[in-house]
Parts: C-alpha cells; sequence; structure tokens
C-alpha cells in the first residue's frame, strides 16, 4: 500500500473507531457547527489543535499559518476571525505559539529566504519593538523562545485592534483573547497570562469608535 493509500485506510478506521463509541456523532456533526473556541496557531505540523487540547471534530475552529501571525491585511485571517466572532458566536480566540519555532529562528537571521521573507518581516517588527527586552547573556535558544512568547503577545493585541472583535464587545458579546504556548518537547501548553475580554483593557489610540 502507498503511502496515501495508508492515509485513506487510516481514516476509516479512525471513522469506524468514532462510529462505534458514539453512532451518531457524524449525523451529529453534519447538522451544526457550534464551536466555543477559535484557535490560531503556527503551522507546523507538530502543533495539532485537537489533539492537543484533546477535542473533538467540531469542538474548535481553527487558523494555522507560519508562525502564528495576526496580520490585518490578511484577508484570510481577518476573514476567519469574523466568520468565528460574527457567525461562530466563539467565546474564546486563543494565540498559540511554540517554543522552537522555525519561523520565529529565521526571523532572526539575516538571510534571504525568498517570498517568505516578507511574512517575516512581521516578527523582525516584533523583536526590533522589544529588542531592549534581551539581553547578551541569553542563548540562542532562549533568544528565540523569548521572541516566540514576545510574538504571541504581539498577535493577541493584533487580534484586539481589529473592529471585528471591538465591535463584539460594543454589542456585549462574550469573547475573550488568550495568549499560549506549546512545548514540543513536553507536550505542555502554557498560559502567558494574556486575557482581553473588554475594549477597556487596549491603549486608548486603539479604541474603535470610542467618543
Amino acid at each position: 500500500m502507498n503511502l496515501l493509500g495508508q492515509l485513506l485506510e487510516n481514516n476509516a478506521q479512525w471513522a469506524e473507531k468514532i462510529k462505534a463509541e458514539d453512532p451518531a456523532f457524524f449525523e451529529t456533526l453534519a447538522a451544526q457547527q457550534a464551536p466555543e473556541y477559535l484557535w490560531i496557531g503556527c503551522s507546523d505540523s507538530r502543533v495539532p489543535a485537537n489533539q492537543l487540547l484533546g477535542l473533538l471534530p467540531g469542538d474548535i475552529f481553527v487558523h494555522r499559518n507560519i508562525a502564528n501571525l495576526v496580520v490585518h491585511t490578511d484577508l484570510n485571517c481577518m476573514s476567519v476571525i469574523q466568520y468565528a466572532v460574527d457567525i461562530l458566536k466563539v467565546k474564546h480566540i486563543i494565540v498559540t505559539g511554540h517554543y522552537g519555532c522555525g519561523g520565529i529562528k529565521t526571523a532572526l537571521e539575516n538571510t534571504s529566504h525568498g517570498l517568505i521573507d516578507y511574512w517575516l518581516r512581521n516578527i523582525k517588527d516584533t523583536y526590533q519593538k522589544h529588542r531592549r527586552k534581551f539581553n547578551s547573556q541569553m542563548t540562542q535558544e532562549q533568544r528565540v523562545d523569548f521572541l516566540c512568547e514576545l510574538n504571541v503577545i504581539e498577535q493577541v493585541e493584533n487580534i484586539c485592534h481589529t473592529s471585528i472583535v471591538q465591535e463584539a464587545w460594543q454589542r456585549e458579546q462574550e469573547l475573550t483573547v488568550h495568549g499560549w504556548v506549546y512545548s514540543i518537547k513536553d507536550g505542555l501548553l502554557r498560559d502567558l497570562e494574556v486575557a482581553v475580554s473588554s475594549q477597556k483593557q487596549l491603549e486608548k489610540i486603539y479604541r474603535i469608535g470610542e467618543v
């Protein structure tokens, strides 16, 4: 059996296992989508949202890209956030980075990598903004991991600065934006303790529609 054939066989076995545990699972799943969470994570194959959280299909809405960035000109990401907030009415948006992120490592380099350089410029900007928080005693691994955390916090802010999220708060919709980081070394998630659930938590310059 070739590799793709094996994947299809794996899928068939998985579907049978799910139906054996809950015969109505797929019928119920097909009828509606009502997740309470939007996960914005890295495309890294080692960081799968459902498995890390122990959730089944239908439990979490997911958007992934290189280095879990939220860029306001990225219509893909903005569309996902709008659909999750306005249509699905998720209660939590969770930005999750991971230690040892390849995108973060590459952003700290000064070599050219082609098209991805435009994307990684956003991470370079975050490093430049916080460069004084890095010290000469840090190893390269520590620098990368610290920037992974700073990048998550930056993306939480970017989400909160969108009109999508702020309009939800203005209509008193329950919504909190969180920042987490995942360690591939031990499989554990860490809460960075940045949770924003109100426009009042933002710097005044970023508050939309405030008079």
